[in-house]
């Protein structure tokens, strides 16, 4: 009997051992606790802070070649942990010397990417939470609050009430990633919309056979991600020509629906513009709008950059025509001081959006389903979302209506000072009107001028611009783009431009 009473006893002694090895390693591999996340996370707020206060002093564009971070990290991750010092020094080093600071008050680029403290904090919060919001069960709070939030903005920009979540209809709204998202969902319900209704008017008919058939639309001047969502859709699409002004018009819209009903095409979709990319120029909703109605055509409207301005009832008017529309999106991470990534979209009919992705399986049921609350894992490409509601939560409730208001006005009307300047001096001129914060603008003369104009001031890295083309014109964008920038940045950069054309 001895040796059977003695192996427990060496078991145990072995057990012991490694397990206190075990642990110790661990430990030795747990670098950071509690106790050091808040001191390193003061620092880091400290650092984000002087960061952005002082975004000003650094070149809004990085003078690196592709390629130049791997030359400065090590080829394979480190066997044993790294102090945080180390890598917190690391941050300038390696980082920075690559960025595009898009919060700086010189960076005229593209459109506006949303930034605020109170947003940071939000998305700080969301992080520690961790939850992963796919359904109601899944975390309650991140879905109710992203229903309240959605109401709130809807309110804000005095959308019809069909777009709100009420028990008298099937509007709602959500949080997508992009409005290239936003506009693939739109497009994806309508094509699922479509193929039941022909389905049950003529049940032999296949949905591949629906599908050769479908036939979508969109302004020549939308955004390309339109033209994406139609490739990924498996449906033809058409770029309609806009007017001189950069507006899609009925006409243009009604011709083409007739000519493609002649070929035996089947018009279902159409994604119009509110703020083009180009020019910030808006299609004609009350003219487009009924035509889709009649034809039973879904109208996505996509405002991703200008939609933030219709918080200001000065600027809403493009917005006449929306009840006609299916679905509405824009970015509030653009304009709204609601950090990337954040693109508000409603629909009319949430059952049609849910129709087109809803499944089922065991592991994602709950007791609750179906019972007043969204899944919002039926409204969206991925499984997985963030609690990006609490963002745009702290935002609304730190800013204010009027205080996002007064921002946008102030934005706006540095880009009316901009254009006085340009229009100042003879050698320039205005490309379309100036709406909202974007002012388009060339040198008189060739595009070959432009483009050499364009080059010279990008090089030069003081200030940074993109330009775009229409109907053959190359243009420069200058786009009123960091919350912080005031009128003396709009005339320090019409100096360098200047100062630059005076050199060519």
């Amino acid at each position: 009997m001895q040796p059977y009473s003695f192996r427990p006893t060496i078991a145990a002694i072995l057990f012991n051992f490694f397990y206190s090895k075990l642990i110790t390693q661990y430990s030795d591999l747990h670098t950071m606790d509690a106790t050091e996340f808040r001191r390193e996370g003061r620092e880091m707020v400290d650092f984000i802070s002087d960061y952005l206060e002082n975004i000003g002093d650094r070149l809004p564009m990085p003078n690196v070649l592709p390629g130049y971070l791997k030359e400065m990290i090590p080829d394979e991750a480190p066997t044993d942990a790294e102090p945080w010092d180390t890598i917190k020094n690391d941050i300038e080093r390696v980082i920075m010397p690559g960025v595009t600071h898009w919060h700086s008050p010189h960076f005229h680029a593209y459109f506006p990417t949303g930034n605020s403290y109170p947003a940071i904090l939000g998305d700080m919060l969301s992080d520690a939470i961790g939850c992963i919001g796919f359904s109601w069960a899944s975390s309650p709070a991140c879905t109710e609050l992203e229903i309240s939030m959605m109401d709130w903005l809807a309110k804000m920009l005095n959308l019809p009430k069909q777009f709100l979540f009420s028990e008298e209809g099937n509007g709602g709204g959500i949080i997508q990633g992009t409005a290239s998202e936003a506009t693939l969902v739109a497009l994806l319900s309508a094509r699922t919309t479509m193929i039941n209704k022909l389905k049950i008017e003529n049940p032999n008919l296949t949905q591949g056979q629906i599908l050769d058939k479908l036939i979508a639309y969109t302004s020549d001047e939308s955004h390309s991600s339109v033209e994406r969502a139609a490739l990924i859709g498996m449906v033809q699409i058409r770029a309609l020509p806009s007017d001189e002004n950069g507006s899609l018009r009925g006409t243009v819209l009604e011709r083409s629906i007739q000519q493609d009903k002649e070929k035996g095409l089947i018009p279902f979709f159409l994604c119009s513009t509110l703020g083009t990319t180009s020019t910030c120029s808006f299609d004609n909703l009350s003219e487009l709008g009924p035509l889709c109605d009649q034809h039973n055509i879904w109208m996505h409207v996509d405002a991703a950059y200008a939609g933030s301005a219709f918080i200001c009832p000065e600027f809403r008017q493009p917005l006449n025509g929306i009840e006609h529309s299916m679905s509405f999106n824009f970015n509030p991470h653009k304009w709204l001081r609601v950090n990337f990534d954040c693109s508000a979209m409603w629909v009319k009919d949430r059952n049609l959006v849910s129709g087109a992705f809803e499944l089922h399986p065991l592991y994602l049921k709950h007791e609750n389903q179906g019972n007043c609350m969204p899944d919002y894992r039926h409204w969206q490409i991925p499984l997985g979302r963030r609690f990006r509601s609490l963002k745009l939560w702290f935002v609304l409730r730190m800013f204010g209506v009027k205080g996002l208001q007064e921002q946008i006005r102030k934005d706006v009307s540095l880009a009316q000072q901009f254009k006085l300047l340009v229009e100042s001096d003879h050698r320039f001129e205005i490309i379309r009107k100036v709406t909202l914060g974007l002012v388009c603008f060339r040198l008189k003369g060739s595009n070959e001028l432009n483009e050499m104009l364009l080059k010279k001031i990008n090089n030069d890295r003081r200030i940074h611009l993109v330009p775009s083309k229409i109907k053959e014109t190359y243009f420069l964008r200058f786009a009123v783009c960091a919350s912080s920038t005031q009128a003396s940045d709009v005339n320090y950069a019409w100096s360098v431009i200047k100062e630059i054309c005076d050199n060519m």
